[in-house]
């Protein structure tokens, strides 16, 4: 049956008291809803036109009609709530980090928000707020690896005081190779970007072949000297350094950083070292990458040219290195700033190398 239209009277207080929350500028949008149901209604409109004017429900309607002619003004506010949240206690936060640092849950590898709020029986906001406090970030991981390089140090020392304090009337490179770079292309065209969409690719691509790259990156002017190559071989190393050669004037010496590769160190390589005595080699610790500038450029040359390329044979991809190259030199170059003290480095290694230890005494 449709329900029968009741009348519906306020007094003029009370439609003052609905007047003043409407023209308040604080007033919550809820709360102001409900001072137009009950305005609107007793204005003689039914439920059916007010629910329609004010883009609402029937039967929000007659909630607020029944709670107004309930208990008046009030019954407009929110009810209070049954209680403050649960506070943490010093015991459930100190348990929280335990169980963050110690413990693997049981359906993960890592802890997330939800599943520590779950296994502490606490609020994912108040997991994250102990977390934050707490510098936590179990979702994040970083490889690193400890060199076992019995000359570590002394590298070290060597490296990072070139970096920060270069020899005078000298140029200082950092090289290295980037082998085995793939002329990727893909099965079917790229779908550009647009508005509303991002570029897309297919997730299958065709092989047309490699290239390896050699590079010198100097560090007192961030320029590049590069050299591509099929084949990754002490001979190509000696035809990049003789590219070197040629590129740099000749009345500089050239202090050369790199890494402990087998084509680095051969009998012809020695060889030609003697013969070009400006030349003088200083090598990385073993497993440590991390200390030859040249490998950030490298991260460059992959995120900005090599990643979204397509490449439909490696001499588009040659080139297309090649351009890089070129458009660094003229626009991106600047001089290599290393901050590290090589006695930081080294203290920091120290650290680590304990806590290696020490997890392995404790069998975690």
């Amino acid at each position: 049956m449709a329900r029968t239209h009741e009348k519906f009277t306020i007094t003029d207080e009370q439609i003052q008291s609905l007047e003043s929350l409407l023209r308040a500028p604080k007033t919550a949008q809820g709360l102001a809803l409900r001072a137009k149901i009950v305005l609107l209604t007793a204005s003689g409109k039914s439920a059916e036109e007010v629910a329609v004017e004010l883009e609402t429900t029937i039967r929000t309607v007659y909630r607020w009609r029944i709670r107004f002619k309930k208990l008046g003004m009030e019954g407009l506010y929110d009810r209070p709530r049954s209680g403050q949240p649960k506070k943490l206690t010093d015991a459930k936060v100190k348990e929280v980090l335990r169980m963050t640092v110690e413990c693997i849950p049981h359906e993960a590898t890592h802890w997330s928000v939800r599943l520590m709020a779950k296994a502490a029986q606490v609020t994912t906001w108040q997991v994250r707020q102990i977390w934050d406090a707490a510098d936590l970030k179990p979702h994040r991981l970083k490889n690193f690896k400890i060199s076992n390089d019995p000359n570590f140090a002394e590298k070290v020392i060597d490296v990072v005081g070139l970096y920060m304090d270069p020899p005078q009337n000298a140029v200082v490179l950092s090289v290295d190779e980037k082998t085995q770079i793939q002329a990727l292309d893909r099965t079917q065209p790229m779908l550009p970007l647009k508005p509303g969409q991002i570029e897309r690719r297919t997730h299958d691509y065709k092989r047309n072949g490699i290239t390896n790259l050699y590079a010198a990156f100097d560090i007192l002017t961030g320029q590049v000297i590069g050299r591509t190559t099929k084949r990754h071989r002490a001979k190509e190393f000696l035809d990049f350094l003789r590219q070197i050669n040629k590129s740099v004037p000749g009345k500089v010496d050239l202090h050369v950083i790199l890494d402990n590769s087998s084509t680095h160190k051969t009998a012809e390589v020695n060889k030609w070292l003697k013969a070009n005595p400006r030349f003088t080699f200083h090598f990385t610790p073993t497993s440590a990458s991390w200390l030859n500038a040249v490998e950030s450029w490298f991260g460059q040359l992959e995120r900005r040219s090599i990643h979204r390329g397509v490449f439909t044979s490696v001499k588009d991809l040659r080139d297309e290195i090649h351009r890089f190259i070129k458009q660094h030199n003229k626009r991106s170059a600047k001089p290599f700033t290393w901050t590290k003290s090589a006695s930081v480095i080294l203290d920091k290694v120290d650290k680590v190398s304990k806590l290696i230890d020490g997890t392995n005494q404790t069998g975690h």
